[in-house]
């Protein structure tokens, strides 16, 4: 009965609830949250594998191309089958209850291109055309955009191309500007659907020069594949950038016919003396009217960025309670840490956002905003200041690199600018909060979100000693061509390769967004993966993903260890992990299928992140009879049961050796008597 009432109070609140999970985040408005209920806090440590799918990947491709994928991807359950794109942008269709692959379509990509940002694809979108007669082809679509530029539709039953959308089921997307390579432009985010338009983003590679490609938004009708509009976030008068692009998901109200577009900086990312002023509408989330392009509103999050501090995050549309009653908002969490909320016909906030003054004195040309804004009624996720007082170190005494690097660069808080002297930025440019996005509770009114703790040293490089300049090992290196300084950026880390900052290194956050009140800090992962001998410090990882929540209690992730984890919702306890063969550094899912609820993840990998690499997508339900949790899954497939396993191994060994030596040694004694 109080599920009867769950569920209820679920399908009052949300427009399109789903047994299935039909849009990259969920739903269109990306919440994340599913009102399904099979799977508990009570059941959810009997949770057996029920199938593994590879999709071949790491048997067919060369080792150096696989070094640059990030399996980022996202699965779909639509027309009866489970559906996902590849880091090649492969979509392949499986049967949800076997894994068992349904049908595959291989846009045949150039491994040779060398994408800006690897090869990712983070997922497909479904459309069904309401015009078309039942049973017709491609009726029901998938679209999918590639590392190389291009729009394809397919056939969501077979997988075959659209023969009547663009020339042969695809569009061919021009940049506008030639290209440094092949791979400085491409798309990585699945595109979204409205109203018969299908809108599209770019991911261009971040300090390469000023004079970047723009950030054009793109949408194109979704029957024929002709262009309807285009938008530039970035207003260009009297500047001279590119980019503004949007990389990260779109979110998509259909009843107000709006897509919500989250903007990045302005090129480059950590000098913007050629660009004067605020940069709208870089940094900011924008609507935009679906059938025109029109815009409506738009939100700055950051000003004149320097920072990278871009919005890597699907806006999640919700209704909310805001103590005077229900709101339709858009919350939008950023790297920095903050949530803003924000009304979704005016783009206002809902709670008050301040202008506070933000440290200046930024390079030689740079022309700094003197404010940022801060919401004050949501707290931050995860703090925002660090100090060389705050270094790390396994021992005590032993932390004086770290405390030295922190020491010796600029470090004023919160939107330090960038210097020639090297820069403290925290939380660092990968978040805060990232691509993964946060989740919704619409029954509990609760704000889910993953975040990382990283330091990144950023240091501008005169242009004179930028010259031939070779970045050492670990660093990253942008020309920023056309502006008087590159950069180089790495990771705060000690000689032994721990992070410079304090653990926990990645946690789970809950907010309650009516009060303006944390509920609860998880940490979320362990160094088993990573660290000699699979030793599996509990300080968490860094956490580019999200998580998926479920009226059943539940909280979802994957981590930069190989495990799925379940949490539970109301108190952030890990309940429950389940074992992956490489990390899933992707968002969860789940579904219902023939009456069974299942959990999945895409399970490849991430080579930025530096963990191993994989082809698998992995799903998991409750024990049918006969099934159930093996010993080995209890005892050695779980955090730290590896090293234990191995310690309980050289144990038994040295036992055995002893006894041995203790016999020989007697015989000895034996024969000398």
């Amino acid at each position: 009965m109080r599920s009867m009432f769950r569920l209820l109070a679920v399908l009052l609140l949300c427009a399109t609830p789903a047994l299935a999970w039909e849009h990259w985040g969920g739903d269109r408005g990306g919440t994340r949250f599913s009102p399904l209920t099979q799977i508990t806090p009570d059941n959810v440590g009997s949770l057996v594998r029920a199938w593994e799918f590879r999709t071949g990947d790491l048997d067919v491709r060369a080792p150096e191309v696989m070094k640059r994928t990030k399996f980022e991807t996202t699965p779909l359950v639509v027309e009866d089958s489970l559906i996902f794109c590849t880091p090649f942008n492969e979509v392949v269709a499986l049967d949800p209850g076997t894994g068992v692959q349904k049908w595959r379509y291989d846009p045949k990509i150039s491994t040779a291109q060398r994408p800006a940002n690897r090869y990712v694809c983070r997922g497909v979108a479904y459309w069904v055309d309401d015009r078309a007669a039942e049973g017709s082809a491609c009726r029901s679509r998938i679209f999918t955009g590639t590392n190389d530029v291009r729009l394809i539709a397919l056939d969501a039953r077979t997988g075959q191309p659209c023969a009547d959308f663009g020339a042969n089921g695809e569009v061919r997307i021009d940049a506008g500007i030639k290209l440094e390579w092949p791979g400085e432009f491409q798309i990585t985010s699945a595109p979204v659907m409205g109203r018969g338009v299908v809108v599209v983003g770019s991911s261009i590679s971040d300090n390469r020069r000023v004079d970047a490609p723009l950030g054009t938004v793109r949408a194109y009708d979704a029957r024929t594949g002709q262009p309807r509009w285009t938008f530039d976030p970035l207003v260009h008068e009297g500047i001279n950038a590119g980019g503004s692009n949007v990389w990260a998901p779109m979110s998509v109200d259909e009843e107000r016919g709006l897509v919500f577009l989250p903007t990045t900086s302005p090129s480059p990312d950590f000098w913007g003396g050629k660009r004067p002023g605020n940069n709208e509408h870089a940094n900011s989330v924008v609507a935009l009217r679906i059938a025109t392009g029109e815009l409506v509103w738009a939100f700055q999050t950051v000003h004149h960025d320097v920072w990278d501090y871009d919005l890597p995050a699907q806006p999640t549309l919700a209704r909310i309670d805001t103590g005077d009653g229900m709101r339709d908002v858009v919350i939008q969490p950023t790297k920095q840490g903050f949530v803003f909320v924000l009304d979704r016909d005016t783009g206002k906030p809902v709670w008050p956002v301040e202008e506070r003054a933000v440290p200046q004195g930024g390079a030689e040309g740079e022309l700094l905003s003197p404010t940022q804004p801060f919401p004050s009624h949501v707290p931050p996720l995860l703090t925002q200041r660090i100090s060389a007082d705050d270094a790390f170190s396994l021992l005590p005494g032993f932390g004086g690199a770290c405390k030295k690097l922190l020491a010796d660069a600029r470090n004023e808080g919160l939107f330090t600018p960038p210097s020639t002297q090297g820069t403290v930025v925290y939380p660092m440019t990968g978040g805060g909060v990232n691509w993964g996005s946060a989740a919704f509770d619409p029954v509990n009114q609760i704000l889910y979100a993953n975040t990382s703790h990283a330091v990144h040293m950023i240091k501008l490089i005169p242009r004179e000693e930028a010259k031939g300049f070779s970045p050492p090992a670990g660093h990253d290196f942008g020309r920023q061509e056309g502006g008087p300084f590159a950069m180089s950026r790495s990771v705060a880390m000690s000689p032994l390769g721990l992070l410079c900052n304090k653990p926990p290194w990645g946690e789970m956050v809950a907010v309650d967004l009516k009060a303006g009140k944390i509920l609860w800090h998880s940490m979320v992962g362990t160094s088993e993966d990573v660290a000699p001998l699979g030793i599996a410090f509990h300080w968490g990882t860094p956490l580019l993903s999200g998580v998926a929540i479920t009226a059943g209690g539940l909280v979802f992730t994957g981590a930069m260890d190989a495990y799925l984890r379940a949490f539970d919702a109301k108190s952030g306890r890990e309940l429950w992990q389940g074992r992956l063969p490489v990390p899933g550094i992707a968002n969860p899912m789940t579904y219902l299928w023939k009456g069974e609820q299942y959990v999945a993840i895409g399970a490849g990998g991430h080579s930025e992140a530096g963990t191993s690499i994989g082809d698998s997508v992995v799903a998991f339900r409750l024990p049918r009879q006969g099934e159930g949790v093996s010993l080995w899954s209890r005892l050695i497939d779980r955090p730290g049961g590896r090293f234990a396993g191995k310690v309980a191994a050289a144990g038994l060994v040295l036992i055995a050796l002893v006894a041995l030596l203790w016999r020989w040694r007697r015989r000895r004694r034996v024969k000398a008597v």
